[in-house]
């Protein structure tokens, strides 16, 4: 059983100045999980909080270039060091979608170099989004579709899964996320148990569990027992696991305390009280 945290799990630590790439790696494995998932911000050159906290709330409107190859050799010396292979990285501002073929463009290319990143840090998959709108017409759904196909194309050649997300815009809506993964051989999902729109998320669960290669369980708060009382991650969970759910436990936690440590640390207590009921 493989448990990862997504490392926007952490990204007041990071907006704080408080956790880098580096300790995260560090806290990833004083945590026991066996897999590394970096949210993306963690590894470009952001500078102050401000501009953590704006890509955090704005991924439509982020825009991060990796840093440089001498660091990105630290950063995989660091984990395997730690012995933590990466996993998925979720990648904010390289969407697929933009009104126009300039802006779709410069989005690719920031898509095209966190490919390289992925590949140099031996990650297994890498999140990007859709983009665009949320009633996704037909001429917005044909270049999301032809936009992953060419990322997928370019990723198999690196051994990298490329997954979208259930994150902002259409991907919202479970009709949009089928439509999406029936038209586009190769593409993985990474489910998120909480990020549909209002009124859909059991249906998000039901209608998508089949197509998950990744998974960011979700938290914001926990009851006595160790429960989330606003998501039931159980079911969710389950519902997975019938359809056949076989990868990564990932964690996304969101603790309305700020504790985000202790909130990573609760929710891996929960994903292993579940699996092991």
């Amino acid at each position: 059983m493989d448990i990862s945290i997504c490392s926007f799990s952490f990204h007041r630590l990071l907006a704080a100045g408080k956790q880098d790439m580096f300790k995260y790696i560090t806290d990833c494995k004083e945590l026991g999980v066996t897999l590394l998932d970096p949210w993306n911000a963690h590894l470009a050159p952001l500078q102050d909080s401000e501009a953590v906290l704006k890509v955090g709330t704005d991924p439509e409107n982020a825009s991060l270039a990796p840093l440089h190859e001498d660091y990105l050799g630290r950063v995989k010396h660091a984990a395997d060091e730690a012995g933590l292979p990466f996993g998925c990285i979720a990648v904010d501002g390289a969407h697929i979608y933009e009104p126009t073929s300039q802006a779709r463009q410069a989005n690719r290319t920031l898509a095209y170099e966190w490919l390289e990143v992925a590949e140099r840090l031996g990650a297994r998959q890498l999140r990007i989004d859709a983009g665009g709108p949320e009633e996704m017409p037909d001429d917005v759904f044909q270049i999301i579709v032809e936009g992953y196909k060419d990322l997928i194309a370019r990723g198999q050649n690196k051994s990298i899964e490329i997954v979208i997300e259930n994150h902002w815009g259409p991907s919202k809506f479970p009709d949009n996320v089928v439509k999406l993964m029936e038209a586009v051989d190769g593409l993985g999902l990474l489910l998120d148990t909480n990020n549909w729109a209002t009124g859909t998320r059991e249906q998000g669960w039901e209608m998508c569990a089949k197509y998950a290669t990744a998974t960011h369980i979700k938290t914001f708060s926990f009851d006595d027992q160790g429960y989330e009382p606003s998501v039931d991650i159980p079911k969710a969970m389950h519902i997975l696991i019938d359809a056949g759910y076989e990868g990564c436990w990932g964690i996304e936690s969101c603790p309305k305390d700020g504790d985000e440590y202790e909130g990573a640390k609760k929710t891996i207590a929960l994903i292993k009280k579940v699996l092991n009921a």
